[in-house]
């Protein structure tokens, strides 16, 4: 099981690790930086480093409770000792576009108890989908203003567990139309203090201030009841 260091402390960006063991789809460390692509997050990049040779990572993955890590280049083995180094600039900006991400479904689902059909974060922009049957054009210019008092409220943000059993007693905080994965007992919780809390496995920033201005791109309509936005960040 690879320890998740990104979920301890997402603003660290250099580490030491072990290798634990190397298959086709690449290197299993026992512990990691690199988040791992999922939830609509892509996976970060960056490289592992043996003496004064380094491995470029392109990309990241989870298998079961082990993260592959796939690698350019050969000279890695099972029990060599590395430093890994997370591409942070790409890191940060998938920090603040996924934290924009919760503001922004926070405010659809106090003011018209939408919830998120699908979502996709990239690092030039975001889109989420929600089951919003009102979709006017000021319906949407309200979304993004109040989203931007969020912001501008400088509210702190922190994450802790909470069994699923207290979840369901507060069913505000399931933001997802498909409800929670239906594995798992205990979920890790980002909460925008005095906003809003909803189960998260991704990377976010310590205040909705670092964000910054979230600015409205686009809007699609993907169906009945299936409204898409498009947005992004300075």
């Amino acid at each position: 099981m690879t320890r998740q260091l990104y979920l301890e402390d997402a603003y660290r960006r250099v580490f030491d690790a072990k290798v634990v063991n190397i298959c086709e789809e690449g290197i299993i460390l026992d512990q990691t930086l690199f988040y791992p692509a999922g939830g609509g997050q892509p996976s970060d990049k960056g490289a592992i480093r043996k003496g004064a040779s380094s491995y470029p990572v392109s990309e990241v993955s989870k298998k079961g409770k082990d993260i592959l890590h796939r690698i350019e280049g050969n000279g890695l083995a099972a029990g060599d000792s590395v430093t890994g180094q997370i591409d942070w600039d790409r890191r940060y900006r998938l920090m603040r576009i996924h934290t924009a991400a919760h503001i922004i479904s926070g405010i659809a689902s106090k003011e018209f108890h939408a919830k998120i059909t699908g979502n996709q974060l990239e690092i030039e922009r975001g889109r989420i989908d929600f089951d919003l049957e009102r979709f006017s054009p000021d319906v949407v210019s309200m979304l993004f203003e109040k989203s931007n008092e969020i912001v501008r409220g400088d509210l702190a943000l922190k994450t802790y567990d909470m069994a699923r059993e207290e979840i369901e007693k507060d069913p505000e905080m399931v933001k997802l139309a498909m409800g929670l994965p239906p594995h798992l007992k205990v979920l890790r919780i980002v909460d925008i203090i005095g906003f809003d809390r909803q189960p998260d496995g991704g990377t976010h920033v310590k205040s909705t201030k670092e964000v910054g201005d979230i600015g409205f791109l686009r809007s699609e309509n993907k169906g009945k009841n299936n409204r898409r936005v498009y947005f992004t960040i300075p």
